[in-house]
């Protein structure tokens, strides 16, 4: 039996297949198995699992490896390492040989593979699924995977920051990790977007103010869209939770407003909120339509020398 086909007795058969030239997709077994990395000239190893790989692999000389700590649950964010997984593998092909695994080399690897694969060849993701399981039988990635490969591909392989379904992706992991710490966890405080109503260089000139006091609480960019007959619904304004808002240690609350504290909405990072044309949104950060007014005056100008 040769060392493509041995046996791990903890991990079951050695698996590992050739996706292209120079890139090989397996399982654990195949990443701890110095015979199978020799025989198949491998140079970098890329780990997407709960646990490194042992000392007596990675302390090989011959070997670049990385590590990227990631269960295989639909809600984890493999999505925000494709930048860095698709260096890795372009760096190692160039360099040698790279194999991508995870435990069996079904989903998270392979959600890594097809990501690089789509990227490279400007394909959907069912294109690249279709190429990389001709070459290995067995992948097939979570729903939740399934879905951020395809949010990859609408933002033309790269993160796109201002993408609207990208920042709904973002705040809902941030709602489930509140769900379970009951406050917002420090890496998701990036999401909490700056007052507009701070003086700034070049302010957005289309934003919403307090009816009462006219204090600027959201740009136009701050909206978050959904679909009510094929159109954007604006029968509440759901936006980005703002730092006025002071949102990151409860899970649910009011918006008053910072300057003369009227009711201005409410939010809720769990149950969320449905909107009068009928569609539930959760996680929901809501401004109600008859406390504010829209306005396109811009008046918080920073004057610079």
């Amino acid at each position: 039996m040769d060392a493509g086909h041995k046996i791990d007795i903890q991990l079951g058969p050695i698996s590992i297949d050739m996706i292209e030239e120079n890139l090989y997709l397996g399982g654990l077994a195949a990443a701890k198995n110095l015979e199978v990395l020799k025989k198949h000239n491998i140079t970098h190893i890329l780990t997407i699992d709960v646990c490194p790989l042992p000392r007596n692999v990675t302390e090989q000389k011959y070997l670049v490896t990385r590590f990227i700590q990631l269960s295989d649950q639909p809600k984890e964010d493999l999505l925000s390492c494709f930048d860095e997984t698709d260096l890795f593998i372009k760096e190692g092909m160039a360099k040698g040989s790279v194999l991508v695994h995870c435990y069996f080399g079904v989903s998270r690897s392979a959600t890594v593979v097809i990501a690089h694969i789509m990227k490279k060849y400007n394909l959907s993701y069912f294109e690249a699924f279709d190429k990389v399981k001709s070459k290995r039988k067995i992948i097939f990635p979570n729903l939740g995977f399934v879905s951020q490969l395809k949010l990859y591909k609408e933002m033309d392989y790269n993160i796109d920051y201002k993408n609207m379904h990208y920042k709904i992706y973002k705040l809902t992991l941030a709602a489930d990790r509140v769900r379970k710490v009951k406050i917002l966890p420090q890496e998701y405080h990036n999401l909490i977007q700056p007052d507009p109503d701070v003086e700034q260089i070049e302010p957005e000139p289309n934003v919403y103010r307090c009816k009462k006091c006219r204090r600027v609480l959201a740009a136009e960019s701050n909206l978050i869209f959904h679909q009510n007959n094929g159109e954007n619904c604006r029968e509440t304004y759901f936006i980005e939770p703002i730092t006025w808002m002071n949102v990151t240690q409860m899970d649910q609350g009011k918006l008053l407003c910072p300057k003369c504290s009227s009711k201005l909405g409410s939010f809720s990072w769990i149950m969320g909120c449905q909107c009068p044309c009928g569609t539930k949104v959760a996680p929901a950060f809501y401004l109600t339509p008859s406390k504010v007014d829209f306005s396109n005056v811009i008046k918080n100008v920073e004057i610079t020398c």
